[in-house]
């Protein structure tokens, strides 16, 4: 038998021998109570059937198989009065968590049984499972009844309030916490990050640079997950710092010879590109020895958002070449390059071959791209026949693409439909009141752009203020969007 045991513990890796092992198993009476032995009889439940079943269910787990092939396998291990240990319960809390709540309860509830709750490993696991199925208050009671939290047990709780959004928790935590690590870091700048507190996790990353740089020796070094959760920071923040941080990310990169991954070097790209950087963008591209699809999608979404829709159209060609699928992301970058480039016929031909040729049903953003497409080419009429084409029903976003054509095209009659049709949707956003009383005051018709005026008051709808930024070199100035030219005009010559 311990000649099983070290096959399982060998091979159980290997994603074609996984069921070959198994079934030996089984076969061999490995998990019976009263197995063949090959040497002396071995007792029901002992620890060497703990460990095999330990190394079976992560290894399913590794395998990519379903959640429940795992679930099965701790029903039988309880079943043939197999123990389970502190082994046991991380992978088993794993597969829970994209299987059920309930499922997870019962195993939490089976640590608790099995005096498990004491290791901090478990802990961490359990902290995991409610944080990543949104049950923070269920996190939270976990890690309060750990009488010593050790550093990895604070990283899962730390985590789990970022990944609701509880960052006022997460920072009061942080700040708390006497050691940190890497993964403390990163977990608070990436929760700032995903939260849109942008600002916040940039000014995160410059007060850990500014730690190593008192320190003698550098303790806490970002990683690659620090500097892309960073760049994304950079590449969606608005005003000033955005992409001054980007580059001095990047400039850190390049000093300290850091490897230039896939995931690095598009967020780079993403980054570069939404600041209008084109040159940049292509320059890191050229440079990338690994590219994965997300890299060429992010290429494609830049040639496309800054004017060069053909070399956008053509990458993807270079893309396929090089044996790599295009997915979701891709077509969206694509039909985006077509709509901008008033390609119509090209778009709705990519359109058509998404999921003839390739495989990728379309979303919703997808028929948004389509609806554009047609729309800025002047097809309002087409653009409302793809509509009620569609196999669902079209929503806000699918409506707005047409909405802004109306007003560029000037179609009053059509722009009036769907400008009610979304308020119908969005009764809450005051853009699309300000487009639709545009639209009528366009057309002189001031009766109806008082009215909406009137009722954009009255449901309590706040137009935001528009603003801007005026970048010196050494000072930034907010500007808000209503104050006379005057006042504009000064403001400048004092920033000079």
């Amino acid at each position: 038998m311990r000649c099983l045991e070290s096959l399982v513990q060998n091979y159980c890796n290997h994603p074609q021998k996984l069921p070959q092992i198994h079934t030996l198993l089984i076969t061999t009476g490995f998990f019976l109570s009263t197995p063949p032995s090959d040497s002396q009889p071995r007792c029901q439940g002992s620890t060497n059937t703990t460990f095999v079943y330990n190394c079976l269910i992560r290894a399913y787990l590794r395998r990519g198989d379903p959640p429940a092939a795992a679930l099965r396998l701790f029903a039988h291990m309880l079943e043939h009065g197999t123990p389970p240990n502190h082994h046991t319960f991380p992978s088993l809390l794993k597969a829970a968590a994209a299987f059920s709540f309930f499922t997870g309860r019962a195993i939490h509830a089976q640590a608790i049984r099995r005096g498990l709750l004491l290791d901090d490993f478990v802990n961490c696991s359990i902290v995991r499972f409610y944080a990543k199925l949104g049950h923070l208050s269920e996190a939270r009671n976990t890690f309060d009844e750990i009488p010593q939290p050790d550093l990895a047990s604070c990283n899962a709780m730390l985590d789990a309030l970022c990944l609701n959004g509880d960052l006022e928790s997460a920072s009061h935590l942080f700040e708390c916490m006497i050691v940190k690590d890497v993964i403390s870091w990163t977990s608070l700048i990436n929760g700032f990050a995903r939260n849109g507190n942008f600002r916040g996790a940039i000014e995160l990353l410059r007060r850990l640079m500014h730690k190593n740089w008192q320190a003698e020796t550098v303790t806490v070094r970002p990683n690659e997950a620090t500097l892309v959760s960073v760049l994304f920071a950079c590449a969606n923040m608005d005003g000033a710092g955005a992409l001054p941080g980007g580059t001095q990310i990047h400039g850190y990169v390049i000093r300290h010879e850091t490897r230039m991954t896939a995931f690095l070097g598009t967020a780079l790209i993403d980054m570069y590109g939404k600041h209008g950087r084109l040159s940049y963008c292509t320059n890191v591209f050229a440079a990338m020895d690994e590219k994965e699809v997300c890299t060429w999608n992010a290429m494609i979404s830049a040639l496309a958002s800054n004017g060069n829709e053909t070399v956008a159209l053509g990458l993807l060609d270079r893309m396929r070449a090089e044996g790599l699928r295009p997915n979701h992301i891709t077509f969206v970058a694509i039909l985006t390059a077509c709509a901008r480039a008033r390609l119509v016929d090209a778009g709705l031909r990519w359109f058509e071959a998404m999921n003839s040729e390739f495989g990728v049903a379309p979303l919703m953003e997808h028929y948004g791209c389509v609806v554009d497409l047609l729309s800025r080419a002047g097809l309002l009429n087409e653009a409302v026949e793809f509509i009620r084409r569609m196999p669902v029903e079209a929503d806000a976003s699918v409506w707005g693409a047409l909405l802004g054509a109306c007003k560029v095209h000037g179609d009053v009659q059509l722009g009036t439909q769907v400008g009610r049709r979304m308020i119908t949707l969005q009764p809450w956003h005051s853009g699309v009141y300000t487009v639709l009383r545009n639209i009528y005051a366009g057309e002189g018709r001031w009766n109806e752009a008082e009215e909406l005026r009137q009722a954009m008051e009255n449901a309590g709808v706040k137009k935001i203020v528009g603003q801007s930024w005026i970048d010196s070199g050494c000072r930034v100035q907010n500007v808000s969007a209503d104050i006379s030219l005057l006042r504009y005009w000064r403001m400048f010559q004092k920033i000079v």
